[in-house]
C-alpha cells in the first residue's frame, strides 16, 4: 500500500490538475489565530455510487511539495508526512462520504503560513489551493516618558510605546491631544521572537508643550484590531512655556526699570520747579522794596530844585 501510494502522489504530481472532479475552495485566505485550530476547506459534489475507497486525498505545501497528509484506501497514510505536521493534522472523516475532504490543523504556527493545495482523485483527479494566513493579537501597548520628571514646557521628550507577540508586523500611529498625526517624528522597530511573532518598539520625540496628551495606536492588519494607550503630562512646572517665562521676566524687568526712572525724572523736574519758584518770588520782593524809596525820594529831589531855583532868584 506504501509503494501504490507513493507512485499515485507521484503520478498526480507529474499529471498536474486535469481531471474533472469539480473542487471547491475558498477564494479568500483562512485566517488562522496563532495557536489555535485552522481549516482549510476544500470539498466536491461525490457520485451517488461514491465509495471510500475510490478517494485518494493529497493535502502538501504548494512551493515545497512537502506532504501535510495524506488518504487512500479509506484510511490515513501518513509515512510520508513532514515532520513538523506529525499529530497536528485531522480529516472530518464522518463527511469524507459527502466530499468534505477538509484539513484540521491544529495549533497553527507562524511557519504554516502559505499556500496548501488540496488533489482529489476519484475515478478523475483535480486540485486546488488553499491560502493560510497566520495573526496574532498584540498586547496593550505601555507607555515609558524620559525623562519622567521636573519636565517643563519646552523640553525634548522621549516617550517609547512597546506591544508584544503581534503578527504580521504592525501598523504604528501616534497622535497628540488634539488627534493630530505626529507619526512623522517617529522611529519604529519590529523584531521577530523565536516563535515568529513581532516586538514593537516605537519612538516619538517632541517638544512638550503645556499639558500635553501623546496616544500610541498599534494595528494589526489581517485582524483589523487596534490597542492604543495614551499619556497625558501635566504640572505645577507646566504653567507656562520655558520661553514665554524668560520673556515675561524680562519685560518685568524692563518696566520696572523705565517706572524708576520715570520716577527719578518727575522727582528732579518737580525739584526744579519748586527751586525756579522760590528764586522768582524772591526777586519779586527784591523788586517792590527798591521802588519804593524811589517814589519817596522823588519829592525830596523836587525841593532840592526848587530851592536851587529859590536861590537863584535871590
Amino acid at each position: 500500500m506504501l509503494c501504490s501510494l507513493r507512485i499515485l502522489i507521484l503520478g498526480m504530481l507529474v499529471l498536474g490538475p486535469a481531471g474533472s472532479v469539480d473542487i471547491q475552495v475558498p477564494d479568500d485566505p483562512v485566517v488562522a489565530l496563532f495557536g489555535r485550530d485552522a481549516v482549510l476547506h476544500c470539498s466536491f459534489l461525490p457520485d451517488t455510487d461514491f465509495s471510500l475507497a475510490e478517494l485518494s486525498l493529497i493535502w502538501q505545501l504548494t512551493d515545497t511539495k512537502r506532504v501535510v497528509h495524506s488518504f487512500a484506501g479509506g484510511q490515513d497514510q501518513l509515512a510520508d508526512q513532514g515532520s513538523g505536521y506529525a499529530n497536528r493534522t485531522a480529516l472530518f472523516y464522518d463527511e469524507l462520504p459527502r466530499g468534505n475532504v477538509s484539513l484540521l490543523l491544529r495549533q497553527v504556527q507562524i511557519s504554516d503560513e502559505g499556500s496548501f493545495t488540496c488533489f482529489v482523485r476519484v475515478r478523475d483527479y483535480s486540485s486546488a489551493a488553499v491560502t493560510l494566513q497566520v495573526a496574532a493579537s498584540y498586547s496593550k501597548p505601555n507607555l515609558n516618558l524620559e525623562p519622567n520628571k521636573n519636565l517643563k514646557p519646552g523640553d525634548l521628550v522621549t516617550v517609547t510605546c512597546h506591544t508584544f507577540h503581534g503578527y504580521p508586523e504592525a501598523t504604528v500611529l501616534w497622535r497628540d491631544g488634539q488627534g493630530n498625526n505626529i507619526t512623522e517624528n517617529v522611529t519604529t522597530s519590529q523584531v521577530a521572537n523565536e516563535e515568529g511573532r513581532f516586538d514593537v518598539q516605537s519612538v516619538l520625540r517632541v517638544v512638550l508643550e503645556p499639558n500635553s496628551t501623546y496616544s500610541c495606536l498599534v494595528r494589526n492588519p489581517v485582524l483589523q484590531q487596534e490597542t492604543h494607550a495614551s499619556v497625558t503630562i501635566t504640572g505645577q512646572h507646566l504653567t507656562f512655556p520655558a520661553v514665554a517665562l524668560w520673556v515675561t521676566v524680562g519685560l518685568a524687568v524692563c518696566i520696572l526699570g523705565l517706572l524708576g526712572a520715570l520716577a527719578y525724572v518727575c522727582r528732579k523736574k518737580i525739584r526744579q520747579s519748586c527751586k525756579e519758584e522760590d528764586e522768582n518770588g524772591g526777586m519779586e520782593e527784591q523788586d517792590e522794596n527798591s521802588e519804593g524809596p524811589k517814589t519817596a525820594l522823588q519829592p525830596l529831589k523836587s525841593a532840592e530844585n526848587k530851592e536851587g531855583n529859590e536861590q537863584e532868584i535871590d
